[in-house]
């Protein structure tokens, strides 16, 4: 077995674990610095929109000798607005211009056509109107405010109102952070970026549910028992499928990777940068809240209960009289039962490897002689 797998099965059965939940105010701290640095972004830079937002046109011309950023100028310079302009494979060129008046699009491409030293009539010209540019922006945000509504109905249904919380904390924290990275950047935001944000979302949201599956079986019956907290049982949980998400995730980036840098980078595929960020940046942001955020702010809420602080004052005082009678604690480990009462020692939930009972082995040798 691999050592990742190997120490995956260890975490899984608890041999060894980080203690995510208690350090739980170091990832919050994290979180909210990246949030305020993504905010600022938007706030000062704002976001690139596409003329799918905001109406404009796009020029497609023969094949020219113009190099781009002559192109960008002349276009610039015809229209007033800024102007987004790549290289085709057959060696014309794609012009972009948002924000014009569709009405102003003739005289612009009688300016390029001169400028260009290409034929009027061979410019392809496709218009788009600020007010279907508007339906768009509406559709993108009612598709989005949508799909927040059912997360946080199916998991309220499925597991508890404060699971659903907190994975809408995570799925906002996951947005905020990858249209602050957009506004940094300078990428166009288009539907494929919507697109790419609807996809995050999901991912986001299959980490968080794994991990949460894992919680609410274990913190079955959590309060007849004396020797876990609910924040102890919770970080096995995370540890319990740690790797598992770390692997889903390295995998899922791999190909997005492959789009943003090679196609969108290395080989001027602009148009596929528009989705591969927010797939790039959105995963990574996802793999990060479902096992820093999540579930620490699941056990914060929980630990907020009467039961569950009954609960941790019980295990705080058998652990505090265990230590004075000098008890070895027993770790929580492989395929012990989480609630076992018959030795209840008072012991965290993800500790040292497990001791193997000195019993289990006992007469099991082979005997040395022959019975007479």
């Amino acid at each position: 077995m691999s050592k990742l797998g190997t120490l995956g099965a260890r975490l899984h059965r608890g041999e060894i674990g980080y203690d995510f939940v208690g350090k739980r105010f170091i990832w919050y701290g994290i979180s909210i610095l990246i949030t305020i640095t993504a905010i600022l972004g938007l706030t000062v830079r704002g976001l690139n929109m596409g003329i799918e937002f905001e109406g404009g046109a796009v020029f497609t011309t023969e094949k020219t000798s113009v190099s781009v950023s002559q192109a960008e100028k002349y276009a610039e310079d015809a229209s007033g607005h800024d102007a987004i302009v790549q290289k085709l494979g057959n060696g014309g060129l794609r012009i972009q211009i948002s924000g014009i008046d569709t009405g102003k699009s003739d005289e612009i491409k009688k300016d390029l056509a001169q400028n260009l030293n290409v034929d009027a009539e061979k410019i392809n010209a496709d218009l788009v109107g600020p007010s279907w540019g508007d339906q768009v922006a509406n559709k993108a945000w009612q598709g989005l405010v949508i799909f927040m509504i059912l997360v946080v109905i199916y998991l309220a249904i499925a597991f508890e109102w404060r699971m659903a919380v907190a994975a809408l904390v995570a799925l906002i924290h996951d947005i905020t952070i990858t249209v602050g990275i957009y506004a940094l950047v300078g990428f166009e935001v288009t539907p494929g970026t919507v697109i790419g944000l609807l996809t995050i979302l999901g991912y986001s949201l299959y980490d968080t549910v794994v991990v949460f599956d894992s919680l609410k079986e274990q913190t079955k019956d959590i309060t007849k028992q004396t020797r876990y907290t609910y924040s102890e049982i919770a970080d096995r949980s995370i540890n319990g499928t740690l790797v598992r998400s770390i692997n889903t995730t390295v995998v899922a980036l791999l190909p997005v990777a492959g789009l943003l840098f090679i196609g969108g980078g290395v080989l001027g595929a602009g148009m596929l940068n528009d989705i591969s960020l927010s797939l790039f940046v959105g995963l990574a942001a996802g793999a990060y809240s479902s096992i820093f955020i999540a579930t620490p702010l699941v056990a914060d809420l929980k630990e907020r209960e009467p039961q569950m602080k009954a609960l941790k004052k019980r295990v705080l005082a058998k652990r505090a009289q265990a230590a004075t009678q000098g008890d070895a604690p027993a770790p929580l480990a492989g395929d012990e039962q989480p609630y076992d009462d018959e030795n209840d020692d008072a012991a965290p939930a993800v500790v040292g490897p497990r001791n193997q009972p000195a019993s289990r082995n006992r007469g099991r040798g082979r005997p040395s002689g022959k019975r007479r």
